[in-house]
Formats: structure tokens, C-alpha cells, sequence
């Protein structure tokens, strides 16, 4: 997967956000070694003590877990992926109210439009 960097917010932010991602869509599955600091800043194009901060953010957050010899893997407690799937997945539903309110629509437009677009989705299928 790529790295979308932009430079409207903290890139350690980003990361954060990129790499919980990555695990709940399942590219780095429960239990799953991270590659090191090193590979993953490099992959980014990040200085590593920003992927550091954000790995050590992850990890306080109780998506990531560290073995000291071994490295860092994604926790296993699948309900904690899922919550964060799931807050991850309001913040998208709010950003995109948010972009629909200022193009004029309101909440109830706003769903009709994404009902129309499943039901064209469907009968195209």
C-alpha cells in the first residue's frame, strides 16, 4: 500500500491513521509482525522517529504490541480492531456530511444520494 502523506496536518498523525488502516482492512491481520521502524520510515519516506512516534502512539493505543527481542505485532484482541474500524468509518461518514452540507445538501439529501449510487451499484452488477 501506498503512502498518501499530505502537508495539511502532522505527518505523524498520518501514519497513525494509515497504519490503522492497514490493519483493519486486514494487510497486516491479527497478530501480524509490523516491518521495523527503519523499513516502514523508509517505505514512507519519513524520518524514522516520526514512524517511531507514531508506532509508540499505536501501541499506547492497544493496536500494536511490542516483544523486546522481536519486534512490534498488531494485537490479536479483535474487538479492539473492529472499534477502531468503526471509528475510523465515523470519522469518514462525518467528513463527508461535512463536504455534502457545504455543496448545499442536507443530511436526508446527503443519504438519498448514497442510496441512489448502492442502487445504481446493484442494478449495474
Amino acid at each position: 500500500m501506498g503512502w498518501n502523506l499530505k502537508s495539511d496536518r502532522p505527518i505523524y498523525a498520518q501514519l497513525i491513521e494509515q497504519i490503522e488502516l492497514m490493519i483493519v482492512s486486514g494487510m497486516y491481520p491479527p497478530g501480524a509482525k509490523l516491518p521495523s521502524v527503519r523499513d516502514l520510515a523508509a517505505d514512507a519516506a519519513v524520518n524514522p522517529n516520526t514512524m517511531q512516534r507514531a508506532l509508540s502512539q499505536l501501541e499506547t493505543d492497544g493496536l500494536l504490541y511490542t516483544q523486546r527481542t522481536s519486534g512490534r505485532y498488531v494485537t490479536e484482541d479483535v474487538d479492539k480492531i473492529m472499534q477502531t474500524k468503526r471509528s475510523l468509518a465515523a470519522g469518514l461518514v462525518k467528513e463527508f456530511l461535512e463536504s455534502m452540507g457545504r455543496l448545499g445538501f442536507d443530511r436526508q439529501q446527503a443519504i438519498e444520494l448514497l442510496q441512489a449510487g448502492e442502487d445504481a451499484k446493484r442494478d449495474s452488477a
